[in-house]
């Protein structure tokens, strides 16, 4: 992709690069910052951030279109899971973590017996990270409408592709995400899933991941906000098991198929609708 000349911030909850285009590309779920308070109650096998979606935010930078924008987490998921609604509404009817969660996507408990967060650990824990990187976020999201009329929202993801309590088998290499259609312009999401299809890896839209509480929150035609979620399997482009290795050749035929992704984004002109 084209070398981007955004503007560039930094602290220990997010990173934030800010373009002058309509594309902004979020990753939640890569952040690798442990607090002290937070690794002395994990377990060990906890400490080790299994969940975390590996080298996304390394992809996401990689893939970013000429004047696109950025933000990208770096405390890990398990401080707080930055695509939880604040009030943790489930998201899923089936087996799913949350917003503070106490287990990992195994089920495996991620505290030391006695060391579970407190309501008021849990308070300051949303405080602290949840609520600066969700006004980031909007404050990016209006900015781009302010500019442009309309903005394109793509909240990227990995997980290992094999996950038993949360799917059977093996999970698509490519999972779209467009919360059944209502987060973005029908033309756009079909546009966007013709393009995974054409990528030569397996594609599915709207089945196991439909879209998280990014998506679904902020993902409104009718305010001229056009959002999609991308669920990768990690085995796309890393060994998934410690220590988490990536595999630079895989990657890159991966970021060709996200790259094309964000091309019909970029491409796509939305018909603007009057701001309610």
């Amino acid at each position: 992709m084209a070398q981007n000349s955004g503007q560039s911030f930094e602290n220990t909850v997010f990173n934030r690069l800010s373009g002058e285009g309509p594309v902004l590309l979020s990753v939640p779920h890569a952040g690798e910052i442990l607090p002290d308070s937070l690794r002395a109650a994990l377990t060990p096998e906890a400490a080790g951030l299994r969940d975390t979606d590996w080298h996304m935010d390394r992809i996401a930078r990689d893939v970013l279109p000429e004047g696109g924008s950025l933000l990208a987490a770096r405390v890990t998921r398990y401080a707080v899971d930055l695509n939880r609604s604040k009030d943790d509404t489930p998201l899923y009817t089936g087996a799913t973590t949350g917003l503070i969660s106490t287990i990992d996507f195994d089920g495996t408990p991620l505290y030391r017996p006695g060391a579970e967060p407190t309501a008021t650990e849990r308070a300051a824990r949303i405080a602290t990270y949840w609520e600066p990187y969700h006004a980031a976020l909007a404050a990016e999201i209006d900015r781009i409408r302010a500019a442009h009329g309309y903005c394109l929202l793509l909240d990227v993801h990995s997980i290992r592709s094999r996950v038993p309590r949360l799917f059977e088998g093996r999970l698509p290499d490519l999972n779209l995400g467009t919360n059944s259609g209502a987060s973005c312009a029908p033309a756009l999401g079909e546009a966007a899933f013709a393009a995974l299809q054409d990528s030569g890896f397996s594609a599915v839209r709207d089945a196991r991941f439909k879209g998280g509480f990014i998506t679904r929150h902020y993902g409104n035609p009718a305010q001229n906000v056009h959002a999609l979620q991308i669920e990768i399997a990690q085995d796309c482009y890393m060994i998934e098991e410690h220590p988490w290795t990536y595999l630079p050749e895989r990657a890159d035929r991966l970021k060709d198929a996200l790259s094309a992704l964000i091309a019909v984004m970029t491409a796509f002109k939305p018909e603007l609708e009057p701001r309610q």
